[in-house]
Order: structure tokens, then sequence, then C-alpha cells
């Protein structure tokens, strides 16, 4: 019996909400409510699976049925000190938890490599930063949208400027397009930067991409992606008058600022077989190749430009919320197949079918 543990951050006890600053409430409920539909998703997948038990982390803010396992972290104890303590106890581990602040990373080494079900602790470091990942795509000649420094024109900045371009000051290493402000003027995007950073908020500074937001749900290994599902993104921008304010990084009225709100993902809706579907698909395995350890399932947000075509905007080395309706929509379960990526066997049947699926990104544990 090969036994799992499943770690979702926020519904596993990350954050507990009486520590919570006010501002923060109702972007970690709406984060909260994500991440309880991907921890459910993923552990139903794997309870359906011969050979396998399942134990999930909870909070004291959850009572789940008697019949789940599940696991919480002792008083006083830190979240990597519970996650690894919970590894220990099971076969593997699989995390689903933002890349801010070094958590990701952090929560990979409390469960060591050997336990660890998701993307190598590498292609996780380039991923957890924008600006990163975009110099390395970059460099393997992949269309992204690179950082800007305030202050150090240059020809993405001069090329924006001169189309009546938009700009997007983030964190660098932010999740679900939290504390996302879009600038029409280039002044006003520096300002906020700077103070961002005068702040030590880790921000990004890059010119906005216009055109159609779409998601890539990946099963990678091998330093080869396969394309499972191509979805589009709900992204709204809805004016606000004052960013200074709302980010708390200037005077009140001060830059003029429109918010970058995520309202979640339609699942499929481009087939990967069509023209559109193919060209995004050969963009995933490029981003394969340049990021190699993406490993099981990760994601990337894309945006088709009109004129550019597909544009890179980030790399999700991990379940992203789009996984809670995938095993439903394409009529198999994802879960065997995201195992046998990382060289985990359970029975003739479920490998069977995990192979017929990912055979080029089956092998050795890495």
């Amino acid at each position: 019996m090969t036994k799992i543990f499943v770690f979702e951050y926020l519904t596993g006890g990350g954050i507990d909400p009486a520590h919570a600053g006010a501002g923060s409430l109702a972007d970690l409920s709406a984060l909260i409510v994500e991440g309880r539909v991907m921890r459910d998703a993923l552990a139903n997948d794997l309870r359906a699976l011969d050979g396998v038990t399942v134990s999930v982390a909870s909070s004291r803010f959850e009572t789940l049925a008697p019949a789940l396992a599940h696991c919480k972290a002792a008083p006083g104890e830190s979240m990597t000190a519970f996650v690894a303590r919970a590894a220990r106890e099971h076969d593997y581990a699989w995390v689903i938890a933002p890349e801010c602040d070094g958590l990701l990373l952090r929560l990979h080494d409390a469960v060591g490599a050997a336990r660890w079900l998701g993307c190598a602790k590498e292609a996780i470091r380039v991923a957890s930063s924008k600006s990163a990942t975009a110099a390395c795509l970059a460099a393997h000649g992949i269309a992204t949208t690179p950082a800007v420094e305030p202050g150090e024109p240059g020809e993405p900045v001069e090329h924006a400027a001169n189309q009546g371009g938009r700009w997007v000051v983030k964190p660098d290493d932010g999740a679900g397009g939290l504390d996302t402000f879009v600038f029409d003027d280039f002044a006003d995007a520096c300002a906020e930067y700077e103070a961002r950073a005068a702040a030590a908020r880790n921000p990004v500074l890059q010119a906005w991409v216009d055109g159609e937001p779409l998601s890539l749900s990946l099963i990678c290994g091998n330093g080869r992606a396969e394309v499972v599902s191509i979805n589009r993104q709900q992204i709204g921008v809805s004016p606000m008058c004052d960013a200074g304010e709302a980010g708390g990084s200037g005077e009140p009225g001060s830059r003029a600022a429109s918010v970058v709100e995520f309202d979640g993902v339609s699942l499929n809706e481009i087939a990967v077989s069509s023209d559109k579907g193919r060209a995004l698909a050969a963009l995933a395995q490029r981003v394969a190749q340049a990021l190699p350890g993406l490993r099981g399932f990760a994601g990337i947000d894309v945006v088709w430009h009109p004129a550019r075509g597909p544009v890179v905007i980030e790399v999700n080395p991990r379940l992203t919320v789009a996984y809670a309706g995938l095993s439903a929509t394409l009529g198999t379960n994802l879960a065997p197949v995201l195992l046998a990526t990382h060289g985990v066997r359970l029975n003739a049947r479920d490998d069977a079918h995990a192979c017929a699926v990912a055979q080029p990104m089956c092998g050795a544990r890495p």
C-alpha cells in the first residue's frame, strides 16, 4: 500500500485568519476556496486508485468527515516542521502551495527530494520569480514579457511607450493575481515599483500584454510536456482611482491605476488539435526544455497577442486551480499519469493507463 500525504498550504493551516491583516482577508478567503477545491480534487483522484491511501492536511478551522484520513499541525508547530513530520510518516508528499517568499522551495526542502511529488527544486526556484522566468525563457528564444528596471530605458520600454502600451506592477513571486496593478503612464508605474521596492515588497515591472488570456495544463517529465487542456482565464481589469491607498505604497490619489482580478478558468476551451492548439503545444515543449525540472503537473499562463501570437506570462511549477475539474472534463483520472512521471508504480491496470498517456515523460525518479 502506497501512502501519500496531500498538503495544501492555506487549508492545511498555513494562514491563521486571526493574524491576517484586515485588507487581506477577502483575498485569503478566495484563495482558501481555490485551495480546498484543488486539494479535494487531487485527494479524490488518488483515493480512486487501488493500492493508495491518502491523508490530507487540515486546520483547526475545518471539520472533515471521520472516514477521511487527515492530520494537523501540533500546537506551536511550524508549517515546515509539520510537513516534514507528516511526510516522514508517508511514502510520498504532494504539496500545493504558492511560490511567494520562497514558500514552495522551503516545503520542498522539508519533504526532501525522495518523497517529493512535484517539480524539481531548480525549476521551482526559477519559476518562483517572474523576472527570472522571463529571463530564462527569453534566453531560449521564447516570447515573454521581460522585467523592466525604472530609469533604464531600453528596447522593450521604448517600443511599448511608442505603442501607447500599459504597464503592470506586481509581486515578483506572487500568486493568484494578487496585488497586481496596471498603469497607463510609465512614470506612475515606476513610482509604484520604487515605493514597493523601498518597502522590501519584491516587485516586478513589466509591459502589459493585450490579448486573449489562456492557461495551459501540462503533464511534464524528462524535459518534455504534454498539453492536456487549454483553458481560458477569466481576467478582469477594474479602474481604481488610488493605487497608493490600495497598495499601501504612496500618497492617497497619487497614481491612477487599474487592479487585475482573477475570476477562474474555463477548462478545455481550445482543442489541442487545432492550429492554435498545436502552436501552444509546441510552445509548451520549448518551455519544458528551457525548464527541464518541470515534472508532474505544471501550468503556463499565456496571452495570445493578436500580432505576436502566444506570449508567456508565467510558469506555475505546481498544481493550479485548473486541475480541479480536469479529470471529470477529460474523462480520465490524471493522478496515475502524474505519479508515473515520478516513477511511482501502483498496479498493472493503473500503470498501463498511465504509461499509455505519458510514456515519453515516464522514467526513473529524479
